[in-house]
């Protein structure tokens, strides 16, 4: 179920990134989905989040609709409380809302379990020490190179963040996420810390090593929990799997009661 898990502390802030262990979904999204909800059974996607949420003891997962931008969505504690269990399948379920599409969710107040899914692309969890302003991204190629991470940043310190912290979560490597050349060019002309090389030779792309240094420059302590996922069979692989495959999920939570000095100011 979990590849990396922090259960909260002091703080009240959760960290996990699961892997494809331990779930209820078949065939292609063997077993633990908890993404591409509008192919798996619908019964298979509701045991693997209610398995989740009672594993950590959380409310609804809040998700969005992830289309490689740059949009934040900004959830408060009361979007995040009135949220159904079946909240983040969207309208999948009958009278149900379509998600949001965005590709960063930031919270500051309130007990919020954020959640970004991904089959390769770069999960980035990040939370301040002073307000307790968690922020969930996915930070794929395209994301990442429009600035998607800086958006995020940008708008945990419009809302008082200071101290930030972040954790990335598994991904495919350098080594083995092979691009034509010319992309690898136009990627590393803006961010030079993307270059890398296959491990047969090719030109190839480390999102990692290019989230870690956007982030530095942003001046956001950076944790890497990163294994491959294209290498290691613990993860849902987009190109392991040939594009039919599930999605695993970076998740940050905070726990009621836990409120950071400009949230209760």
């Amino acid at each position: 179920m979990f590849a990396y898990l922090n259960e909260p502390g002091v703080e009240g802030i959760g960290i996990a990134f699961t892997d494809r262990l331990g779930g209820a979904s078949r065939g292609q999204f063997t077993s633990f989905n908890l993404g591409h909800t509008d192919e798996d059974e619908l019964s298979a996607l509701r045991t693997n989040m209610h398995r989740l949420r009672e594993r950590l003891g959380i409310g609804p997962v809040c998700v969005v609709k992830q289309v490689h931008g740059t949009t934040i969505r900004t959830i408060d504690a009361g979007a995040a409380l009135a949220a159904s269990e079946d909240a983040w399948l969207g309208d999948r379920v009958e009278g149900l809302a379509p998600l949001a599409r965005a590709d960063a969710q930031v919270s500051t107040s309130g007990a919020v379990a954020l959640a970004v899914r991904v089959a390769d692309c770069v999960p980035v969890l990040l939370a301040d020490e002073a307000t307790h302003a968690i922020a969930a991204v996915h930070a794929g190629r395209v994301g990442l190179l429009s600035g998607v991470l800086q958006a995020a940043v940008g708008a945990m310190r419009a809302h008082g963040a200071r101290t930030l912290v972040a954790w990335v979560g598994p991904h495919i490597c350098g080594r083995c996420y092979e691009v034509p050349a010319a992309m690898q060019e136009q990627a590393c002309a803006v961010i030079p810390a993307l270059r890398a090389t296959t491990s047969w030779g090719t030109p190839s792309l480390d999102l990692g090593a290019g989230a870690q240094d956007v982030l530095e420059r942003e001046a956001v302590q950076v944790h890497r929990l990163d294994p491959c996922t294209r290498t290691d069979a613990r993860f849902f692989s987009h190109r392991g799997d040939h594009g039919r495959t599930g999605n695993q999920i970076g998740l940050i939570w905070r726990v009621a009661g836990h409120v950071g000095p400009a949230a209760a100011g």
